[in-house]
């Protein structure tokens, strides 16, 4: 049986949901646990390719198999412990900020509409017409007055 991986795939992508579990339950003789269609589909098409371009080696199998044996697998979370025992370590250590925001004292000018808009950028947020935010897409709100991406707005997006 020779397949024609591009036309599957075009067809597996015209699917729905329901349809594509069905689809896996054919192929590997179980219903899938999953109802996340881009992973279903993921996984018809790794099965389909290994059908047409064959699947792992028996040697390949057997190295995998060995490799496993010796680690621990868990199945379970692990248990929850007493906070009221555990000794909590506390540190000095400064949250590390966003490194596509400028230094704190910095201005942000954008102009929207015709008005130009100057944000302030504080230790601990933003300061924008005497009012504290506490982030950039908060303020972008107050000015359009819907939801923005902050960054975005503010041409921030593809500094790092």
């Amino acid at each position: 049986m020779k397949l024609d991986i591009e036309k599957e795939t075009a067809a597996l992508q015209r699917m729905r949901t329901g349809q594509l579990c069905e689809r896996y339950a054919e192929l590997y003789g179980e219903p899938t646990r999953s109802r996340h269609r881009f992973y279903v589909l993921r996984k018809i098409l790794w099965k389909l390719q290994s059908i047409v371009d064959g699947d792992l080696s028996d040697r390949a199998r057997r190295r995998a198999q060995e490799l496993a044996k010796g680690s621990e697998l868990r199945v379970m979370p692990p248990p929850e412990r007493d906070i009221k025992s555990a000794h909590s370590i506390t540190t000095n250590v400064q949250a590390s900020s966003d490194p596509r925001l400028p230094a704190p004292g910095t201005a942000i000018v954008r102009n929207y509409k015709g008005q130009s808009h100057r944000v302030h950028v504080t230790t601990d947020g933003f300061e924008y017409e005497g009012e504290r935010y506490r982030s950039l897409s908060a303020v972008a709100k107050a000015i359009t007055g819907s939801h923005v991406n902050g960054f975005r707005f503010f041409g921030l997006e593809g500094k790092s």
